[in-house]
């Protein structure tokens, strides 16, 4: 008798944490779509650090002039490598500069094609990669494309994620002219939305020398405060921060 009732306990634990780890794994991430401060437009970079970013024009240089914030979504293995050095710099850079860094997963993969484990395996390699550099676990994630499904949303809210999306884009990445762009911010500034997400793409070259300095200038003269996407939506932009760490021989792209 005394049997049967250890085992019912033990049973009843085991369901009981099933239950509770199937809940976990049901749950899903929030998806920010906009902002939620009026008057706020939050300038997002994906596919970096790329060398715009500081070696040439130097996208950061541009907004701080302007006293603004940027966002940028770096991926690990990408463009290139983020272990590399320049890439490093420019990951310290950025960060030392007040910009918000977020992931955009390791290597640019759509994750709706991916499995659970692979999902997890894109978040948490340059998830690491930034701890190491810079000493944060960002809170927020761009999936690469923009393209996410329930699977997606659940490893993300296990990983204590935001899923960051966008409400305006340049369309530097899908072939815009500079004249492009910037009509599309012409018509984005005419319809005066009470806040924004702009995506941009800090590889291309003519949105940091071209599109970058009208952007700022057109939005700010609307009224715009161009901030980081975590004070426009008034959510943290880092899970944790601590200590960076100090380069050997794991800082490779090479498994």
């Amino acid at each position: 008798m005394r049997a049967n009732i250890i085992f019912t306990a033990l049973a009843a634990a085991v369901c009981s944490v099933s239950a509770a780890s199937v809940e976990k794994r049901q749950s899903l991430a929030r998806v920010v779509t906009s902002c939620v401060k009026a008057n706020t437009a939050a300038l997002t970079f994906d596919d970096g650090p790329w060398v715009y970013l500081v070696d040439s024009y130097d996208v950061s240089k541009a907004l701080v002039a302007a006293n603004a914030t940027g966002t940028f979504f770096f991926n690990g293995n990408n463009y290139e490598c983020i272990y590399d050095a320049d890439s490093v710099k420019r990951v310290q850079y950025a960060y030392s500069k007040g910009h918000q860094i977020g992931s955009h997963t390791w290597a640019h993969l759509d994750l709706t094609a991916l499995t659970w484990d692979q999902i997890h395996d894109e978040m948490w390699r340059v998830e690491q990669a930034l701890t190491k550099i810079i000493g944060v676990v960002p809170a927020f994630m761009r999936p690469p494309y923009g393209n996410y499904n329930d699977l997606v949303r659940q490893a993300s809210f296990i990983r204590g994620q935001v899923l960051a999306i966008w409400d305006f884009d340049s369309e530097d990445s899908d072939g815009a002219t500079p004249a492009q762009s910037e009509s599309f911010y012409d018509q984005l500034v005419a319809r005066r939305p009470s806040n924004v997400i702009a995506l941009n793409h800090e590889t291309e070259e003519t949105t940091v020398h071209q599109v970058l300095p009208y952007a700022i200038k057109k939005l700010q003269a609307a009224g715009y405060k161009l901030v980081s996407l975590a004070e426009c939506t008034g959510l943290p932009a880092y899970q944790s921060v601590t200590t960076p760490g100090v380069r050997d021989s794991t800082w490779t792209c090479v498994r």
